[in-house]
């Protein structure tokens, strides 16, 4: 028998949902077998959509050696820090990521990825128990392995929550990046279309109109303009795959160094005039609005990561 106390990080989450990611080796028949036969919340059988709470007691009728095997081993892999802090508090850690670390692990790299680094850091701090049942410190943005700046993490389950819809939702976690793109634009540009994913290739196709896409929105500002090229902010009003990569592609403006969107010839003569091999883009702001009242005492803060060394010496060898 198996009996241990639903924490805080675990709590409103269906009972269901909760054994699935518990018992992550079990099969969802062997789940819903459990639900039926072996478990029980507070001494009582309860149905799959129970809402657990901090406090309820959970019964699994299994042996020790069972809940080892169905659970699988948590193995945190340590690396060596990266990352910089751009803001912490006891909800939400903000860090600055470099060029080149991935933020989820993928079959030829695991155990180096930002989230891993974030996750040791925070055992470090005694901030995180990896005697946690479900929850794990994690990222609620992504970005590319090569594009650097600012990734959102929560702290906390229900602080990972509320930043999670926050961000799916439009302006109230604003994001804005930095980049060079090929051609010298005037005022800003508004630009919307729909977005189609090829999972066969991981690349993105913009169409002005196309029922079965989803639908994007980009803002770009213009910082400065010089020898063909543009400095511009940009503001992904949505927030989908390759969006600003993609988006200012088809607009015209590809990113320069930007091998899967960009100009192919274009990207030969940046390579050997500035040694810029990847796209140029950084993450660069947040600004939070219309938080929901966990993060209430945000509403209005700016965080900001300078862009790294390299981002700025192309810069200015272009427009200074």
């Amino acid at each position: 028998m198996v009996k241990f106390i639903i924490s805080q990080n675990d709590e409103n989450q269906r009972l269901d949902k909760f054994l699935r990611k518990y018992l992550k080796n079990a099969s969802l028949s062997h789940i819903y077998k459990l639900i039926r036969k072996d478990v029980k919340v507070g001494g009582v059988r309860e149905k799959p959509d129970r809402i657990l709470k901090s406090g309820d007691e959970i019964t699994i009728y299994i042996s020790a050696e069972d809940e080892d095997f169905l659970r699988g081993v948590r193995d945190i892999q340590k690396s060596k820090r990266q990352f910089g802090i751009a803001y912490e508090d006891k909800n939400i850690l903000v860090v600055n990521k470099p060029f080149g670390l991935l933020i989820h692990g993928s079959p030829s790299e695991k155990k180096n990825t930002l989230t891993n680094q974030v996750v040791g850091y925070l055992i470090e701090k005694g901030e995180y128990d990896v005697s946690e049942r479900t929850f794990s410190p994690a990222p609620v943005n992504r970005l590319d392995r090569n594009t650097t700046g600012l990734v959102v993490f929560g702290k906390t389950g229900q602080a990972l929550k509320d930043l999670g819809q926050m961000m799916k939702e439009r302006n109230r976690i604003r994001k804005f990046y930095l980049t060079i793109v090929s051609g010298e634009i005037e005022g800003e540009l508004f630009l919307k279309g729909e977005l189609v994913k090829d999972s066969n290739t991981n690349k993105v196709s913009i169409f002005d109109w196309a029922s079965h896409g989803k639908e994007i929105e980009t803002i770009a500002r213009v910082k400065s303009r010089a020898r063909g090229f543009s400095l511009l902010e940009v503001e992904p009003v949505t927030g989908r795959t390759h969006q600003i990569r993609a988006h200012l592609a088809h607009a015209g403006y590809p990113v320069i160094g930007d091998a899967k969107y960009g100009d192919s010839r274009l990207n030969r003569k940046i390579s050997e005039k500035y040694g810029l091999t990847t796209q140029l883009l950084h993450a660069e702001k947040l600004i939070f609005e219309d938080m929901t009242p966990r993060f209430e005492y945000m509403t209005g803060i700016e965080i900001i990561a300078p862009p790294p060394g390299e981002f700025n010496r192309i810069k200015s060898e272009i427009f200074d």
